[in-house]
């Protein structure tokens, strides 16, 4: 009689050679397969439709212990929270005096230098990475000005969601991040349709002043404002100067730093009609 022997029972599952080695990987690698995708509902898909692909990515950056201090003990004086509801001017300043939008503070330098130039002017810096919040408010509490307000928050909903339309006499964006890379071009902040909803901010009569350091950009910047019909441009093409209708963009290190290197800067200011 010849002897059957019973195939061994599996002790292991195989997986794809792609597939994970690690245990907890490869928990996580037969739950994906086991996990049922989610159907959307139309209310979702709808939600989906109106976020905006977002302009930066928030790492994990380096933030010195003075900026840090700033963050907890000065920013409260200066602070705006983000909600829903419009921006209350005369409550934030105390008073009734041009109102002019900066996205995309840095560091605070430039904001700081044209604050203190322009008293008469109440200003609004609107910046997502902390330690470019705390260098601003320690610049502010240091030269003791109180014409300037932060808000830590993405720039795109601030404007849909607290900035009147009209009431704005004007608005920089100074060397906003210029995603190099070609696939990374629809995150740039300077592109419809948030340069639309920007502009009904704009008085008319009010001005929008953009400058970079990356031609590239810069070519884009040119097209998407020549090609908003509430903007019209007050030069002839590319500004030859860095001054707009209410200051002069101040020569930060950065820029200084980059003509030493032969790198051009390309500055466009745009009226709003």
């Amino acid at each position: 009689m010849v002897e059957q022997r019973l195939p061994k029972p599996m002790t292991r599952v195989r997986f794809p050679s792609s597939a994970p080695s690690q245990p907890f990987e490869c928990g996580l690698w037969v739950r994906f397969f086991m996990t049922e995708k989610k159907v959307l509902s139309p209310e979702e898909i709808e939600i989906l439709k109106k976020k905006h692909i977002r302009s930066f990515t928030l790492r994990r950056g380096h933030i010195s212990q003075a900026q840090k201090r700033a963050l907890d003990e000065l920013l409260p004086r200066y602070a705006v929270q983000y909600n829903t509801e419009l921006f209350d001017r005369k409550a934030a300043f105390g008073r009734e005096a041009p109102f002019v939008l900066e996205i995309g503070c840095g560091m605070g330098e430039t904001t700081a230098s044209i604050a203190e130039q322009h008293p008469e002017v109440d200003f609004l810096g609107c910046e997502v990475f902390s330690a470019g919040v705390g260098a601003l408010a320690k610049r502010l509490d240091e030269m003791h000005l109180d014409n300037v307000r932060i808000i830590q928050h993405d720039a795109v909903e601030v404007v849909k969601d607290m900035i009147a339309p009209d009431s704005l006499d004007g608005v920089h964006i100074f060397f906003p991040d210029p995603w190099r890379k070609a696939r990374h071009h629809k995150r740039r902040l300077v592109a419809q349709p948030f340069i639309h909803e920007l502009a009904a901010r704009i008085r008319p009569g009010g001005y929008i002043h953009c400058a970079t350091d990356w031609e590239n950009y810069a070519e884009q910047m040119l097209e998407v404002l020549s090609g908003e019909p509430l903007l019209k441009n007050l030069h002839d093409g590319f500004s030859p100067v860095m001054a707009n209708p209410i200051t002069e963009r101040p020569m930060t290190k950065f820029h200084a730093r980059g003509e030493r290197l032969g790198h051009g800067v390309w500055d466009l200011i745009f009226i709003r009609l």
